[in-house]
């Protein structure tokens, strides 16, 4: 059984492990993954945003150009 901390996981450890080890960091906690005990990437929680999406809150900051649906003229001979 090789030898791993809960903070510092070599590469081989980490693929045996790989679901306990997202299980741990879906709880907070940041697993470093080393190779040739070197840290070489990082598995940490996604940060969930605890807003509920408002719709409507870039109301009047989008707009369309009048001729967004025109083809420009040096264009004809592409989309013909």
């Amino acid at each position: 059984m090789a030898h791993w901390s809960a903070r510092y996981v070599n590469i081989a450890d980490a693929k045996a492990r790989l679901s306990e080890l997202v299980e741990k960091a879906t709880h907070g906690q940041e697993i470093v993954i080393a190779r040739d005990h070197r840290p070489v990437a990082k598995l940490v929680p996604i940060e969930r945003t605890l807003e509920r999406r408002r719709p409507g809150t870039a109301k009047g900051q989008v707009w369309i150009a009048p001729d967004f649906e025109e083809t420009p003229a040096d264009f004809d001979d592409y989309v013909r």
